[in-house]
């Protein structure tokens, strides 16, 4: 009986510890609204519309060169070095997926790490292209006059194949999160939402880490923003 209550006692509960850093969650979820009125104002068109759609691109370009410097210089958790893995770490843990020895990431996991990076290739592409596009009709993008029309309908092609990628990453993505609330019991959206996250003992990585110093996201979005505004208002 001794024993036994003994092995309890040793059993570290589980703790909240901090994950999300309040820029990467405002960029996260800034992101998420730009997104979904870009691919919307990109269907509908219309004059208006479209005017929104290159507003919201602009956005788009500055977050997505804000989290690639916070890739770098931001909070570990944030940083890339912290969940970018090569092939073989990925290809290990898809494969304790299946186990029931399958041990949780506190921040973001092999797979989702190379998602993320997926995602902002395919933003960048998505934005970049953008500022080259043209339709014939009514809107075309503020570098257009810098190419020719055949290059312009070269970008603008891609540019139409990259929106379907991008509702592929998407749908990957929501499945992603939606397969480990109902099969793993491990909810991604909370920790988005409050910077925390609720981990096991046994889980690698679930002591606090130090958040970086939010103005230097500030001086970093600022910076990427008006980068932006001087390449799209030549």
């Amino acid at each position: 009986m001794t024993a036994k209550s003994s092995r309890i006692d040793n059993v570290d509960p589980p703790r909240s510890v901090r994950v999300w850093d309040v820029p990467t969650r405002l960029f996260h979820w800034s992101l998420v609204l730009l997104v979904a009125t870009s691919l919307y104002t990109g269907n509908v068109g219309g004059l208006r519309e479209m005017d929104l759609h290159k507003l919201s691109g602009y956005a788009i370009l500055a977050l997505v060169l804000f989290r690639l410097v916070w890739g770098v210089v931001g909070s570990p958790r944030s940083r890339f070095s912290d969940f970018v893995r090569g092939p073989g770490a990925v290809i290990g843990y898809a494969r304790s997926l299946l186990s029931k020895a399958h041990r949780g990431v506190v921040g973001h996991n092999p797979m989702g790490g190379w998602s993320v990076m997926a995602m902002l290739a395919s933003l960048s592409l998505q934005a970049i292209t953008g500022l080259f596009s043209r339709d014939d009709i009514l809107t075309e993008g503020p570098l257009v006059r810098y190419v020719s029309k055949e290059t312009s309908r070269t970008l603008s092609a891609i540019h139409d194949i990259n929106a379907t990628v991008l509702y592929v990453l998407i749908g990957l993505h929501l499945a992603a999160v939606l397969g480990y609330l109902i099969f793993r019991k491990d909810n991604l959206i909370r920790p988005m939402l409050t910077g925390r996250k609720t981990v096991a003992a046994a889980e690698g990585g679930h002591q606090d880490e130090p958040f970086a110093r939010a103005w230097v996201a500030g001086i970093i979005l600022a910076a990427a923003a008006g980068a932006v505004w001087l390449v799209v208002s030549r």
